[in-house]
């Protein structure tokens, strides 16, 4: 899971703004924000570039899992 979605209405972007930055369709976009598709790493970084944050903020999860003793 990735929050792209979450960053982008932090920073008040727009899926059609980011699709333009990164150079695919709005459509795209908007199934990687609501993770209906997973952007390749490659894709990932163009996007933190584009956001200005680190790409880790782009996946990290808010919730913890514990580790299976």
């Amino acid at each position: 899971m990735n929050r792209i979605k979450e960053v982008m209405k932090e920073q008040g972007r727009t899926q059609v703004w980011l699709a333009g930055k990164i150079g695919k369709s709005q459509g795209t976009i908007a199934l990687y924000a609501n993770n209906k598709l997973q952007p390749t790493l490659d894709t990932l970084f163009k996007i933190a570039e584009c956001l200005e944050v680190n790409p880790r903020k782009l996946i990290e999860s808010k919730h913890r899992v514990k580790k299976a003793e």
